[in-house]
């Protein structure tokens, strides 16, 4: 997992040296992540998420992974998710977006892991701070997994820092 993340990096750190001349083409994204977990019984956790986009005008195409951490019923869990797909935005000092995205999904709880289709679909306002750094004020998805065979439907609310290049 982390080398992964550090390949996905890498990629990001490559793709913003040749975008830097052609101007706010790239923005990454990092911050807090909360999920509400819909498998039974609901709970909630805490974690990250990161994205990198792409932007070809007002449309544009992103990469989001997360992580979640909880306990279901006094035992550990984690679910992460690697999603991709557009993102329509509207390009301003408040920037609000909306998105669909796909990819997969893993959990991980007590001693049981399950892989899973993953969906999101939301949208959220990013506002400028300064030149290029903005505040991802609130970030909402609804992300649709079928772990263990059983369909979720889970919210998720992230907020961040969204830096432009």
């Amino acid at each position: 997992m982390i080398r992964k993340l550090f390949m996905l990096l890498g990629l990001i750190f490559f793709i913003t040296l040749g975008a830097k001349a052609q101007g706010d083409k790239v923005e990454i994204f990092g911050g807090y992540s909360y999920l509400r977990s819909e498998v039974s019984p609901s709970y909630n956790t805490n974690g990250w998420e990161l994205a990198g986009q792409y932007k070809f005008g007002f449309l544009g195409a992103v990469a989001d992974i997360d992580g979640h951490y909880g306990n279901q019923s006094g035992v550990s869990s984690s679910i992460h998710t690697y999603l991709f797909g557009p993102q329509v935005h509207w390009p301003g000092r408040v920037s609000p977006f909306a998105h669909f995205l796909i990819g997969g999904g893993h959990v991980s709880t007590g001693g049981f892991s399950d892989n899973s289709l993953a969906v999101a679909i939301g949208g959220g306002i990013d506002t400028r701070i300064v030149a290029n750094v903005y505040w991802r004020v609130i970030q909402g998805d609804l992300v649709h997994t079928s772990f263990f065979g059983s369909g979720q439907s889970n919210p998720r609310l992230s907020t961040g820092i969204v830096i432009h290049f």
